[in-house]
């Protein structure tokens, strides 16, 4: 089904309803408000490399020990001074002194390990873990007041790098994952959260940087672009850290960036019909990508090839989009079938409201590309938390084919943070299982330089036209709207972290 003129309008009824809501009542003094899509499920900051809750704890609430600079890509101090590799398998972290957590406690070298090894407790599931420490076997150690070990079974040369994820959190902190009052070291307390309503924070006057100028932070979500977009407008909100295109309307408010989001289909590679390469195919050729660019997605999205962005080592340049080609598509669909793949069967498309603007209408269009070339597509809109319930293992052993709606942020500088869990064989949240991709995986892990970015280029390039476990769409371009009574800049990192500290008032 080839876009033309796709056009979006707010009806009548939804600009009166977004009137009625809002009045120009700006927030007051030093405080603000930040209006995102979704409402979080959790808050926990080893769930800090999820969006919805990074934007409210990471670097916020809780500090990491290394920090991603989004301008270049370098590796800064934050809760560690410096660091350095003492042998092929063992790194030293030295801990900032005289910093105190939220409730009163000392940050040391002993609280590190021990927010460390929470955070990587297999038991619990922190997406810390699964998304970037899965296949990593890591033992930390404190020796020195403020030093620690790390030592891991296999080299890992960009350590650094990956203690940029890991939040730390008070000692105190109960060992399970699911605390809702999180304590670390940041320069706001996390103060309240009221399911349905909103989540504040509060400045913390011990806090051993910078003072900040906001005083209190309120985050409140809406589901809808438009509305988001048009609390900013009237003053109910200070920022809207994702509006959709067609919302982006006012140049001084509104902020465009290349952000690190990569959009796709996952691809249940375990159940017939999608276990058969031919029907995969397909699925890439039917959709019109072009069509998409302009009208559901901004103009300036890119087409994807792999998982990471182009600045990310490890991405491979010489991979070709898929071509737009439903007669192909069709022609694949009808061998597959004479076959015997059962090409009719129901196939699930499992989408989540607000996971990034016109969700919803994106997947009405792409049911309806799939559905032109042969599939039988059902969609299942769903939110954060039943959408979660399908993403990670263990999956259920008695569901159907299924192509779930996602979308996987990388701003860190190298596909290890990417490839691992999403595509080998134990990765938390992948679906496909294939010997030489993990052993590719493997092997660029623990590489450097030259040797670590081609391994990973081939891994990519056997992804892209060998096993194909995405329906690819889109590197994501990011749209935010601030309100003029302060002053933020939307980076790459916008859509997983907004550093409050970082916002200042004109």
């Amino acid at each position: 089904m080839k876009l033309k003129n796709l056009s979006f309008a707010i009806s009548t009824a939804t600009i009166m309803a977004i009137g009625s809501m809002f009045s120009p009542a700006y927030s007051a003094g030093k405080d603000i408000t930040i209006v995102i899509a979704e409402e979080p499920d959790i808050v926990d900051p080893c769930e800090a490399t999820r969006s919805v809750v990074g934007k409210i704890v990471k670097q916020n609430v809780t500090e990491t020990l290394t920090e991603i600079n989004p301008a270049d890509g370098s590796v800064t101090p934050r809760l560690a001074t410096s660091w350095k590799q003492t042998d092929n398998l063992t790194w030293e972290f030295n801990i900032r002194k005289g910093i105190k957590f939220h409730d009163g406690e000392d940050l040391n070298a002993k609280a590190v390990v021990k927010s460390i090894n929470r955070a990587l407790n297999p038991k619990y599931d922190c997406e810390i873990r699964t998304k970037f420490f899965g296949n990593i076997k890591l033992k930390a150690s404190a020796i020195g007041s403020h030093t620690i070990s790390v030592k891991t079974e296999s080299p890992q040369p960009i350590m650094p790098a990956l203690m940029g994820t890991m939040t730390i959190v008070s000692p105190n902190t109960q060992e399970a994952k699911g605390v809702r009052d999180p304590k670390g070291t940041g320069p706001y307390l996390f103060n309240t959260w009221t399911p349905g309503q909103s989540v504040t924070l509060k400045r913390f006057d011990g806090y051993w940087g910078d003072k900040p100028e906001v005083e209190n932070a309120t985050y409140v979500w809406r589901n809808e672009s438009a509305v988001r977009a048009a609390m900013v407008k009237t003053g109910e909100a200070d920022i809207a850290a994702s509006i959709g295109v067609q919302d982006a309307n006012d140049p001084k408010m509104d902020f465009s960036y290349f952000n690190s989001e990569t959009s796709r289909l996952r691809i249940d590679l375990t159940r017939a019909p999608l276990n058969d390469i031919r029907v995969r195919k397909a699925m890439n050729l039917a959709i019109d990508l072009d069509g998409l660019m302009g009208t559901i997605f901004p103009k300036g999205v890119v087409k994807m090839t792999q998982i990471v962005v182009p600045s990310i080592n490890g991405h491979n340049p010489n991979l070709k989009p898929w071509p737009y080609n439903p007669a192909e598509a069709k022609r694949l669909v009808k061998e597959a079938k004479a076959d015997g793949v059962p090409v009719d069967k129901e196939i699930v498309l499992i989408g989540r409201l607000g996971i990034y603007p016109n969700a919803t209408e994106a997947m009405e269009a792409m049911h309806a590309m799939l559905t032109e070339v042969g599939f039988n597509i059902k969609i299942k809109m769903m939110e954060t938390a039943g959408w979660l319930d399908f993403l990670s293992r263990p999956y259920a052993e008695d569901r159907g084919p299924a192509l779930q709606q996602a979308q996987h942020d990388n701003n860190n500088g190298d596909a290890v943070f990417s490839m691992f869990n999403k595509y080998a064989c134990k990765g938390a949240q992948s679906m496909t299982c294939d010997k030489q991709v993990d052993a590719w995986i493997t092997e660029a892990t623990a590489a450097t330089g030259i040797n670590r970015r081609d391994t990973w280029r081939k891994a990519q390039k056997r992804l892209h036209e060998e096993i194909v476990p995405d329906v690819q769409m889109f590197h994501m371009v990011g749209f935010s709207r601030v309100n003029p009574r302060i002053k933020f800049t939307p980076t790459i990192s916008t859509n997983s972290e907004i550093q409050i500290s970082q916002v200042k008032f004109n």
